[in-house]
């Protein structure tokens, strides 16, 4: 490969790395720690704060036209003027200079479009930058602090509970342990917890990790609940006087945890819930709320399966489920008693359906109609997660605070500072002007793996550090094999140019066996260790990459700078060579 060649090739793999890395960048030191605190928080938390937003500026504009302000709105309103002037344009009226609250508000033709295009700019900064913390390096619970947490799902207690209905007891097992990880996914969501980690680990187990400071008493109950699904009758006269209570006091009918603050605006043998569907990212998406009864209408350890099938005669989708004796009873009593009312399908406190009761059902065989083929499916499953439920128990759990994880950081930094510092310090007394060129390489080797594990989406902890601070060391050993076969090229009295090419050359296949038996044993580390140890083979796998890159190619670049471009005659590679 020419120089030209490798130049390019070398600003190229530049880029890219950079490309890699700015999703970190930006995230940990450019984003404000109250916009990381929205981002990290559950999408219903983000919508939430996006339509309170948009209803406070909302009240600002209005308030702005009503004093007939002749100032132009605030740049935070700068979608809304870029809608406002589509508006103009459309209806071909010339795009008002200065933009008032007044012919802002003239531009839309109710309150409720404002307020959505407000909502809407709120809701996409905020999920651009929870895009760039996903796109970042993640910190592991060592180094932020936080909670892990092993369960074991008992997949034999669910087997049984089938009572030999299972055909294919392998396919069985497999969907009982998704069934548990989707439950799972739901209840972590929605007490909106900070992106956490969850995996499968063997058959039977998963492994939860929250990283930051986290209420383990909290995330216990609500992991470990039974969350099953019940059935509720809906009172519509309470839940439309909810709704116009709501509609007036947006802001102040709930606290923090959706708790009522005045609990008199509904029945006393009522509560509120939420009604959910599934959004485009798979994620439950609360749609409204209803008032249902407190008492549970029907268990929904009743349900014997569930599936989804087509109304032979509409073709529309119908949801289908079977009840054992007992539930049949009871779903006999309660529909027979509420003809014509909603019936609510609750699991893990989300309303996920409400269909209307249009007779009396006795046989225990249910046929739920009335949505889409997609609203079908997610009934589906809500109604599975209570026949094909998967008993679950805590195995194992750590909790680390988070002046423990700052404290790890301070160190792992440390390491890397003096680690670097070290070699900087060696290789200036020893190798002179070419020490300068190996600390040059080392720079660039833990930018370019800082990159691939960013790039990768790979989670930092204190072994990964440790990888990092070994590839260092490897590093700088290349370069010594380099060092030294240049050394000895110039003892035989050949040129700067020739010296340099035959080290490289000469130190090629030194290099590569070295660093190919160790990559060999990081991918078997990778394999076979779990947690930690992977962590360290993930960093050292790609740091044995690395550091072969910028000793044999990077180095050689910079010596070939100084040839070609700084036009040097001798090498300063020791202090009894000249």
């Amino acid at each position: 490969m020419s120089k030209r060649s490798r130049l390019v090739l070398f600003l190229v793999v530049l880029a890219v790395c950079f490309a890699f890395l700015w999703p970190s960048v930006k995230w940990y030191f450019l984003t404000p720690k109250e916009d990381q605190a929205l981002a990290l928080g559950s999408r219903e938390k983000i919508k939430d704060y996006a339509r309170n937003m948009a209803v406070s500026d909302l009240k600002d504009l209005m308030a702005e036209a009503r004093d007939n302000s002749a100032s132009a709105v605030a740049p935070k309103y700068g979608l809304l003027v870029k809608e406002a002037s589509k508006t103009y344009k459309a209806l071909k009226q010339p795009v008002p200079e200065t933009w008032t609250a007044a012919k802002l508000l003239g531009a839309f033709s109710s309150e409720s479009d404002v307020a959505s295009v407000l909502e809407e700019n709120y809701r996409n900064r905020i999920l651009a930058i929870k895009n760039t913390q996903g796109s970042a390096v993640k910190l592991g619970l060592d180094l932020s602090g936080g909670m892990s947490i092993i369960i074991k799902a008992d997949l034999d207690a669910a087997a049984a509970s089938q009572k030999g209905a299972i055909s294919d007891m392998a396919a069985f097992r497999t969907e009982a342990m998704a069934q548990a990880m989707d439950t799972l996914n739901s209840r972590i969501d929605k007490f909106g917890l900070s992106e956490p980690v969850i995996r499968q680990q063997g058959e039977d187990r998963i492994y939860i990790e929250i990283p930051g400071a986290a209420d383990s008493e909290r995330i216990n109950s609500l992991i470990m609940g039974k969350g099953l699904l019940a059935f509720h009758m809906v009172d519509d006269d309470a839940s439309a006087a909810f709704d116009a209570y709501y509609r007036q006091y947006p802001t102040n009918t709930f606290d923090a945890e959706y708790n009522l603050l005045d609990p008199s605006v509904i029945p006393a043998d009522c509560m509120v819930l939420g009604t959910y569907v599934k959004d485009s990212y798979g994620l439950d998406e609360r749609t409204g709320f209803l008032v249902v009864k407190k008492e549970v209408g029907l268990d929904g350890k009743h349900i014997q399966n569930a599936t989804t099938t087509r109304n032979s005669i509409s073709g529309q989708p119908e949801v289908n489920f079977e009840l054992d004796s007992e539930g049949t009873k009871l779903f006999a009593d309660l529909t027979a008693a509420n003809v014509g009312k909603r019936m609510a399908i609750v699991s893990d406190d989300k309303i996920k359906s409400y269909p209307t009761i249009n007779e009396s059902i006795p046989g225990g065989q249910v046929r739920i109609s009335g949505f889409s083929v997609d609203e079908a499916d997610n009934i589906k499953a809500v109604l599975r997660t209570a026949w094909l439920s998967v008993p679950l128990a805590l195995e194992n759990q750590q909790v680390i605070g988070a002046s423990m994880g700052a404290e790890a950081i301070r160190q792992g930094l440390w390491a890397l500072v003096f680690g670097l510092a070290a070699v900087l310090v060696f290789m200036l007394l020893y190798y002179r002007g070419a020490g300068l060129n190996a600390f040059v390489a080392q720079v660039l080797n833990l930018f370019i793996l800082f990159s691939v594990l960013s790039a990768l989406n790979l989670t930092l902890t204190l072994p990964s550090i440790a990888g990092m601070i070994l590839t260092i060391g490897m590093a700088v050993d290349a370069n010594v094999v380099v060092f030294e076969r240049i050394k000895d090229e110039l003892n035989l009295k050949k040129g700067r140019a020739a010296s340099i090419t035959a080290g490289f050359d000469h130190a090629f296949w030194a290099i590569m066996d070295s660093n190919i038996t160790t990559f060999i044993a990081a991918v078997f580390l990778s394999q076979l260790g779990t947690g930690p140890i992977r962590g360290f083979a993930y960093s050292l796998a790609i740091g044995v990459v690395s550091s072969v890159f910028t000793a044999l190619f990077v180095s050689r670049l910079i010596f070939d700078f100084d040839t070609d471009v700084m036009k040097r005659k001798n090498v300063s590679i020791s202090w009894r060579i000249k």
